[in-house]
């Protein structure tokens, strides 16, 4: 018996063991009854929302999630290895480690001297870059991130043994950075290329940190690739003891997420409660290097926890606090407002605030030709499913050539 005609009968069992009848289940997930009858008789395929929605409702730990087929991933290219660190230097669009240090060797003993004075103007372009990141369509920064990761790597390796050290961590920031908006132009290849770099660099600097800091960010393209156990095993990796608070508590966050896209509340929770606890040291604002991870969300816990409340099947506590953490973020932060943002519709949208989604989607969707997204569009090909049930709706009508148009593959 296939998982799908497997799910019908045990999504079924699970109600009349709750007591309810089909139309007091239908009513309490906003969902059709008439759906939800072809559903349990198997003759419709459950999608991974419904039965996120009826595993919380019910109680069922996970168990009718896993019941569904994983499909395809939404964000991006699928990785063709579940080995991180097999992409070679060659594959790092020709900025492997080896010719870095060849651009260095080239810069002869000139480096060395303006390579001190030059680091605060260097960081302040990495600031610079980042914030441009928030407005900017990922592709258009990709070939000047690449060209400055080379020439400030390039700098490092013929400079005096003082500076040396800091430039190379720079190096690795700028390279973290540049994986990042490579995964946000769909590209996961490149973004785990440029993740492994960035750790090849950073131990050049002294820092053995950021290598468990890659983790938490491949564990993000896993996450995106609705690779739950995945996801929960490689940011397990980056929280041991020894290292700063503030990478534990990121990834304790992601394996957060990873528990909550696999139905496990109560190993969900804990791992929030960990983060929260991790991130309020404020080990990262006493560091001269720049801060890792976001720096546009006030509380990430909290905005992490209403993330998680939506997989976990309940929209309607996921609301609350995406309404309030959204409110939150600054006006310039356009990546992040609609990384947060289009997660609070989909919330909404599955609390039966059907209209007060969509006008929440129509203010977002104005916003990503400026800032397209692989990773976003995974969760505006979300809410345009979780749309498609209300055809009735005016609001939905209207926005339904937006949503299919901006929800189509990164083209920038």
């Amino acid at each position: 018996m296939s998982m799908n005609r497997r799910f019908g009968p045990e999504l079924r069992r699970l109600r009349l063991e709750a007591r309810m009848s089909l139309t007091e289940f239908s009513a309490a997930l906003n969902y059709d009854k008439g759906h939800l009858s072809k559903v349990e008789r198997g003759e419709r395929s459950a999608s991974p929302e419904l039965a996120r929605r009826c595993d919380a409702f019910l109680g069922a730990n996970g168990e009718l999630q896993r019941l569904v087929r994983v499909g395809t991933s939404d964000a991006g290219e699928t990785p063709t290895s579940p080995d991180p660190w097999s992409v070679g230097r060659r594959a790092v669009l020709a900025a492997g480690t080896g010719s870095l240090i060849d651009l260095g060797l080239r810069l002869g003993n000139d480096a060395s001297p303006v390579a001190a004075p030059l680091l605060p103007s260097l960081r302040a372009q990495f600031e610079q870059l980042r914030k441009l990141g928030q407005s900017t369509a990922p592709k258009v920064l990709l070939a000047l991130l690449e060209t400055q990761t080379r020439m400030v790597a390039g700098l490092a390796t013929h400079t005096s043994p003082a500076t040396r050290s800091p430039v190379f961590l720079l190096a690795s920031r700028f390279a973290e950075f540049t994986g990042w908006m490579a995964q946000e132009a769909g590209d996961t290849r490149a973004a785990l290329g440029w993740t492994t770099e960035a750790v090849e660099l950073a131990r050049a600097g002294g820092d053995p940190h950021l290598v468990s800091y890659a983790h938490v960010r491949h564990a993000l393209v896993t996450l995106y690739g609705g690779d739950a156990a995945g996801t929960v095993a490689l940011a397990r990796r980056a929280q041991n003891g020894g290292l700063p608070p503030r990478i534990r508590g990121l990834a304790a966050q992601r394996e957060a997420q990873g528990h909550a896209l696999a139905g496990d509340e109560p190993e969900c929770l804990r791992s929030l409660d960990k983060a929260r606890r991790l991130l309020a040291h404020g080990d990262a604002l006493n560091s001269t290097e720049p801060v890792i991870g976001t720096t546009h969300v006030t509380d990430p816990a909290a905005m992490v926890t209403g993330w998680c409340l939506y997989d976990l099947g309940r929209p309607k506590a996921a609301t609350e606090v995406l309404d309030r953490e959204c409110r939150r973020l600054p006006p310039h932060a356009l990546r992040t407002r609609t990384r947060y943002g289009f997660r609070r519709a989909l919330a909404h949208a599955a609390s039966g605030e059907v209209e007060h989604a969509c006008a929440i989607a129509a203010e977002l969707l104005e916003m990503m030709p400026v800032v397209p997204s692989a990773t976003v569009n995974s969760d505006i090909r979300r809410l345009t499913r979780e749309l498609s049930r209300f055809r009735n709706s005016r609001s939905v009508r209207d926005l339904q050539p937006t949503l299919a148009r901006v929800a189509s593959p990164v083209h920038d």
